[in-house]
């Protein structure tokens, strides 16, 4: 019997598991490491316990820490979430071993499941349609080679224990096979321990269709429909919506068979999803079975109305499936993407800082999972996801609607964000439409503007010059006075690498003109608030967000965040800050190559070595011209935050 649930994770994911097992009168226990002390998720359990310190391994990746908390607090199940350990069969067995519920499958089935290799063979043994490929136990190249030969190119190679897009690589002719083989094992074993490799035939932008399914004890499964995850980069998913508009009612009998089949076949329990590539003719092919809950499964419950952790923990406590398939119905259509604290402008590199406004826009049919709060500061040390923006409507447009006025509502301010980039794929017609694949961003959105940094307009340089006078003028109400009376008042402002130098000047109507070069605009404030304004431009009345932080200040303005400091008062800067030639770890990750050795000489700004962290390849640039003095690290390695990696010594001029 359930009684206390202790959650072994953080994050939005952690916060959504502690309601649902509140609403049921469970007892809820939260993990926390040392940068989560003061986390949503520490803070709304009734209990809390700490791990130790912030990097995974120490804290959220121990398994016996996580165990010696369910002592400590006395809970006798835990619910792993999604990462960290919800796919470890080991974990699950050491819970078993413990007398600890896990709110999770079977150890056999996640170890199964968790091979690509021998999950595809126990899918083919059980008639579920797989890609055509190589899953052998010899490893040579020779037969890897051969085998691609026989497949035919192009050829999918991933790495069997894999996931995330790491270790996976695409060879489009035999002349970069071996190369591409070399990569992904090198890849494979940094990343998960083995080098083991799978072959498989490469469907070129198909979609992405996945099966959630669910299986009690009694030997009972089911499924609850598709998710189209065709909407990715680098093969993570980035828009999730159910129903697929590409599926039809007998593709999803077809598919929902096959999954159900997939499950019953490992002896599966409770929430799993099995995953699909699906060509345009229609065929479907067993990709991989997560076995967890899944990141997207909100909009599984938006179209179903069942709550999927509440069903995750009533199976585990050993209760039937409370509905039969013919029970299960789809409503409408719901749409997920997830914001995250990174940088579409900068290929997405994960952003730190403190959050010094988060305002979710919830309105009716829109539903927002997160785990963070104003004050709150976003480390290197975990996966920058902040939040889960879903919104259902009674057809798709009407959820596509929703959810794209959710994202360019919702404020973030004080670290960059996504919402820029999740927008225009909303707005974008072919994903209107409902015809994005696999392909879609790389072949159709790789030019969109939020991927480039955004100039601001002249109407909102305009507009933070004015918020900028009005500010000062309540701090300061006669700094600005003449004896001519007020007239005009100079002003620089930069945004990024532009700076504007410009003039403001009053109107008789009470209006302002803003002089820029040769442009002038003409507009006034209505009514204004200490985090937001009305004002008036060409007779059309708008509502800007902003945050003022002294000579800083923010606008959110249809959907778009600008940054502008005031530099009309601050001191003469000097010149260009020279770095001191230490090239440091801008996270936590591994090394992933060494571009340079000691005595080289390289440019400011070339790239030194490349580290992976978060599931992406960062550039570590010198900062200097100079000469490679000394490397601390080679290929593999792993290292921490702020580790000098590389010292270089300035050249000579």
């Amino acid at each position: 019997m359930i009684t206390k649930i202790l959650v072994a994770n953080r994050g939005e994911i952690a916060c959504r598991i502690i309601r649902t097992a509140r609403d049921l009168g469970f007892r809820t226990v939260a993990v926390y490491s040392d940068a989560d002390r003061d986390a949503p998720h520490a803070l709304m359990a009734d209990e809390a316990v700490h791990l130790g310190p912030v990097p995974v391994a120490e804290s959220y990746l121990d398994a016996d820490k996580i165990l010696a908390a369910c002592r400590l607090s006395g809970a006798d199940a835990v619910h792993p979430g999604y990462g960290f350990l919800s796919e470890n069969a080991r974990f699950a067995e050491k819970c078993a071993d413990a007398g600890v519920t896990f709110i999770g499958p079977p150890a056999d089935a996640i170890a199964l499941m968790g091979s690509k290799r021998l999950s595809k063979l126990a899918m083919q043994e059980a008639d579920v349609p797989c890609i055509p490929g190589y899953e052998g136990e010899d490893q040579s190249d020779a037969t890897l080679i051969a085998e691609a030969r026989r497949i035919g190119f192009p050829v999918m190679i991933k790495a069997s224990a894999g996931g995330g897009g790491r270790g996976m690589r695409l060879a489009q002719s035999e002349a970069e096979l071996a190369a591409q083989i070399k990569t992904a094992r090198s890849e494979a074993l940094n990343a998960f321990g083995s080098d083991e490799l799978i072959l498989e035939k490469a469907l070129l932008q198909p979609r992405h269709i996945e099966i959630q399914v669910f299986a009690d004890t009694q030997g009972v499964a089911l499924y609850l429909g598709e998710r189209d995850c065709s909407v990715q980069r680098r093969h993570q998913k980035v828009v999730e919506e159910a129903p697929s508009p590409f599926v039809d009612a007998d593709l999803r009998e077809r598919m929902g068979a096959a999954a159900v089949k997939a499950a019953l076949s490992c002896g599966y329990v409770g929430a799993g999803t099995v995953e699909f590539l699906v060509d345009q003719d229609k065929r479907f092919y067993f990709l991989e079975m997560n076995t967890r809950l899944q990141v997207e499964h909100p909009v599984t419950e938006l179209v179903t109305g069942f709550d999927l952790v509440a069903w995750q923990i009533q199976v585990a406590a050993g209760a039937p499936l409370p509905v039969t398939q013919e029970q299960v119905r789809i409503q409408g259509h719901a749409m997920e993407v997830r914001l995250y604290a990174e940088d579409p402008q900068q290929n997405f590199l994960p952003q730190t800082g403190r959050i010094q406004r988060w305002r979710p826009a919830l309105s009716e049919g829109v539903r927002i999972d997160d785990g963070v709060k104003e004050g709150q500061t976003i480390t290197p040390h975990y996966d920058p996801m902040l939040a889960k923006i879903i919104a259902w409507g009674a057809d798709r447009e009407q959820a596509r609607r929703r959810l794209q006025r959710a994202v360019e509502d919702s404020l973030l301010l004080g670290v960059n964000g996504n919402q820029r980039f999740l927008a225009n794929i909303l707005k974008h017609p072919t994903f209107q439409q409902g015809e994005a694949n696999t392909g879609f961003l790389a072949n159709e959105f790789k030019d969109d503007p939020s991927l480039s940094p955004q100039t601001p307009t002249d109407l909102v340089v305009a507009l933070a010059t004015l918020l900028f006078h009005h500010q000062s003028e309540l701090s300061q109400p006669h700094r600005h006075w003449r004896s001519a009376g007020y007239s005009s008042w100079p002003y620089e402002l930069r945004s990024g690498d532009d700076i504007w130098e410009l003039a403001l000047e009053a109107q008789e109507n009470g209006a302002f003109q803003v002089n820029l070069d040769d442009r002038a605009i003409t507009l006034g404030l209505q009514h204004i608030e200490p985090e937001q304004a009305l004002f008036e431009c060409d007779g059309l009345r708008r509502r800007v967000r902003y945050l003022r932080q002294e000579n800083r200040l923010s606008l959110h303005l249809d959907g778009v965040v600008y940054d502008f400091e005031d530099l009309t008062h601050a001191p003469a800067e000097a010149g260009d800050a020279t770095g001191d030639g230490s090239i440091r770890a801008s996270m936590d990750g591994r090394i992933v190559d060494v571009l340079v050795e000691p005595g080289q000489s390289v440019e400011k700004g070339a790239t030194l070595v490349v580290l992976e962290a978060m599931k992406m390849e960062h550039p570590l640039k010198a900062d200097i011209s100079g000469v490679v003095e000394d490397i601390k690290v080679k290929t593999g390695d792993q290292v921490r935050i702020r580790e000098l990696l590389v010292t270089l010594t300035l050249s000579a001029e």
